[in-house]
């Protein structure tokens, strides 16, 4: 039977890689509710007209809308088969409706947790920075510059750090996450559905053992 997979993980987790290289190498779908929101600021139809009058009001997308938007989108052909959900479910609300939606879509659930200890998580995200001219990513804990706070291919370029990438606001999103999210994790282990990985370990170590598993 087909799966839909739940992959998550805190902000810095790297869940993201993960559901790329499944993507990319198993041809898996990475469905990100993300990604969906940005494509409808700009889209032209009844669901993303209410979406861009919502978000216009500056009031946060419901439950409801959200459901709808990810049901919308898996009920394209691409989605026939496995595929893998990004940022959704995020409320134990949410993951009640995407039960009914498997039920229809005649689809079994399973969760993935990527598991890193919150220290690393701050190291990952106020450590990264990131050059202005051409993207490349560093880390001053797990992958410095050669020269401090510049670019190694770009010399004269000052590294940047994103916003929301300094100590007070990766904080919050951690607590965020912790409040939203964490009742997820007990939601699907308690029905035996959740599968927590190590995500400290080699990229590739980490997709091996998620491959196995999808």
């Amino acid at each position: 039977m087909s799966k839909i997979i739940v992959l998550i993980g805190a902000p810095g987790a790297g869940k993201g890689t993960q559901a790329r290289l499944l993507q990319e190498r198993r041809g898996i779908p990475q469905i990100s509710t993300g990604n969906m929101f940005r494509e409808m600021k700009n889209a032209d139809t009844p669901l993303a007209h209410e979406v861009q009058s919502i978000m216009a009001s500056g009031k946060l997308i419901s439950d409801d809308l959200t459901y709808k938007i990810v049901r919308e989108r898996t009920s394209k052909p691409d989605t026939a088969g496995t595929y893998l959900l990004d940022g959704y479910p995020r409320t134990a609300v949410q993951a009640d409706q995407l039960e009914g939606l498997a039920t229809e879509q005649g689809k079994t659930i399973r969760a993935i947790e990527v598991d890193v200890s919150r220290d690393e998580l701050l190291k990952r995200l106020t450590g990264r920075r990131s050059c202005p001219v051409c993207g490349e990513i560093y880390n001053i804990y797990s992958k410095p510059p050669k020269v401090d706070g510049f670019c190694d291919l770009h010399s004269d370029a000052v590294l940047d750090q994103r916003a929301d990438d300094s100590e007070e606001k990766v904080t919050v999103r951690l607590a965020t996450y912790d409040e939203l999210t964490r009742p997820l994790l007990d939601y699907y282990e308690r029905s035996g559905r959740l599968k927590k990985i190590d995500g400290t370990g080699e990229i590739e170590d980490i997709y091996r053992e998620i491959e196995g598993i999808v």
